[in-house]
């Protein structure tokens, strides 16, 4: 592995390569238990779907509006009979994508989300209205570096796992994951796929589009920096300037990113290796890095910012029926898989969030209840069960608009509500589940100059980078990209809109766009 990556290190005669993909840590991937019939979240690690996309796209894959086809979206069926021998890398997304509705913020994530499913929302399972062709010629030499091998991280979670999003939006471009399972023999359970299933059809696809080549796993990077052409040795700025180079750069302003970083081998060394690259693509996804409230006895023994700690506890005996509360902070996904596992056990919870039960931010008011039972009984939990209004539910009760103000080492926790009264709650163990947030400790200042507030630190629901929605090109940072939840999109059929975006632009860049 380390001879394959050896081949780009830029030593005295070797020029950048055009793109790296930066997939370290990885998305996040919502599971629920078959066994169980209990959620379960897993945070991924590896080289993820978007990085695969990207790389797909680079390796000159092509999509084309199909001939003949129809799509049920009439304005934007006739804005591709305009076009239909031009490939849509080439076509003005902001165009294509002007008037698309759905359940994501952006335009080119349901611009391509509904080009390759139409209608997938209304339960339809309409073909794709795009045709691929491999055109070699408008390859883009690049590099995906993980730590991972492709889609390897599904193969550490229990098999029986099913993912909480649709199985065909697990899919990736012109292979379908429901005839993948076909010709496996298998099919989807109630429409979810399983970890096992994701884990082996990522490695396909890989193999099958031949893009195996590109990915160089294995690999931890430790730092990104841009530098001066002048940085680098005279040669290698020679050789930067020749004709042949994919980019043109001036020779007054060439500036180059340097990734550092290591390898790690068989016999467990960590080798290092640096390489230059025109372009950084960052699809690292969020890490397991859980954020907190910041708030005074955060530190103390009983508080907890994963679910796995109130599972330990209830293995061990050391939280039961007859004890104190459980606080769980958060309105999230895995707040609610703690809620209805505690539920599950008939451990009383507090349940605290700061938004109004109505507040259509929250993920229970995106999901169809059809589909999400379990999370809909979480909601409704919510609703019903306020400590105002004494519900149906034992066991639970519901404090929106509420926040922690402290934690007692006597395990009282203090709580305010929206018009500043407080109140103090005996408990047993508290779970903040408030979200994880991206490690980018490679990139100057951890990435917080390029947020959407540069005050704060990157946070993919708050405060993410701050991109153009038709390039995802960094707004801070030329030749930077960010895709997944580090640009806000944090479902596997969205994060390939933005790898759609970012593929255009790069083709631009390198000339590789027809007029």
């Amino acid at each position: 592995m380390h001879s394959a990556l050896d081949r780009h290190q830029n030593k005295s005669g070797s020029k950048p390569i055009p793109v790296v993909i930066i997939e370290i840590p990885g998305h996040h991937f919502w599971l629920l238990s078959l066994t169980a019939k209990l959620p379960a979240e897993s945070n991924l690690r590896g080289n993820g779907p978007s990085g695969i996309c990207l790389s797909y796209l680079l390796s000159g894959y092509t999509p084309y509006f199909k001939r003949h086809s129809l799509h049920p979206h009439p304005i934007l069926q006739n804005k591709l009979e305009e076009a239909v021998d031009v490939s849509i890398l080439d076509q003005d997304l902001e165009y294509l994508s002007e008037g698309l509705e759905g359940r994501s913020n952006s335009p080119v994530a349901l611009l391509f989300d509904t080009l390759q499913r139409p209608d997938t929302d209304f339960g339809v399972s309409a073909e794709s209205v795009l045709t691929w062709r491999h055109e070699i010629d408008r390859a883009i030499p690049h590099l995906v570096l993980g730590k991972n091998p492709p889609g390897g991280a599904w193969h550490s979670i229990e098999g029986s796992m099913i993912t909480l999003s649709r199985g065909e939006w697990m899919g990736l471009p012109d292979l379908q994951f429901k005839d993948w399972l076909k010709q496996k023999k298998r099919g989807l359970r109630n429409h979810r796929a399983t970890a096992e299933d994701i884990a082996q059809y990522y490695q396909h696809y890989v193999m099958k589009k031949g893009l195996q080549k590109n990915f160089r796993c294995g690999t931890v990077v430790t730092s990104v920096k841009k530098v001066s052409a002048k940085s680098i040795s005279n040669h290698a700025q020679k050789d930067l300037q020749k004709s042949d180079s994919l980019w043109n750069f001036s020779e007054e302003s060439m500036e180059v990113f340097q990734v550092d970083g290591f390898v790690k081998t068989v016999k467990g060394d960590r080798e290092p290796f640096s390489v230059y690259a025109e372009n950084i693509v960052l699809a690292t996804g969020t890490y397991d890095s859980p954020t907190w409230l910041r708030v005074k006895g955060e530190n103390l023994s009983y508080v907890h910012h994963q679910l796995s700690a109130l599972e330990e506890a209830v293995k061990n005996n050391s939280i039961g029926i007859t004890s104190d509360p459980v606080l769980i902070v958060g309105a999230g996904l895995t707040a609610a898989d703690a809620i209805l596992f505690a539920h599950h056990c008939s451990i009383p919870v507090i349940h605290v969030f700061r938004r109004q039960v109505s507040d259509p931010g929250l993920i229970f008011n995106q999901l169809p209840k059809m589909m999400y039972p379990e999370y809909h009984k979480v909601h409704q939990m919510m609703k019903e069960q306020s400590a105002a209004c004494a519900g149906p539910y034992e066991c639970y009760v519901s404090l929106p608009e509420h926040h922690v103000l402290s934690f007692g080492k006597d395990k009282k926790c203090v709580l305010q509500d929206k018009d500043g009264c407080q109140k103090a709650y005996k408990i047993s163990m508290a779970l903040v589940l408030t979200g994880s947030n991206p490690n980018l400790f490679f990139l100057p200042n951890n990435g917080i100059d390029l947020a959407m507030d540069s005050d704060q630190p990157v946070n993919p629901k708050r405060n993410p980078i701050d991109i153009d929605p038709f390039t995802y090109e960094c707004t801070q940072e030329k030749g930077l990209y960010a895709l997944g939840p580090l640009a806000g999109d944090n479902f596997v059929r969205f994060v390939q809109g933005g790898a759609l975006a970012a593929a255009s632009s790069l083709l631009r860049k390198a000339n590789k766009n027809p007029p």
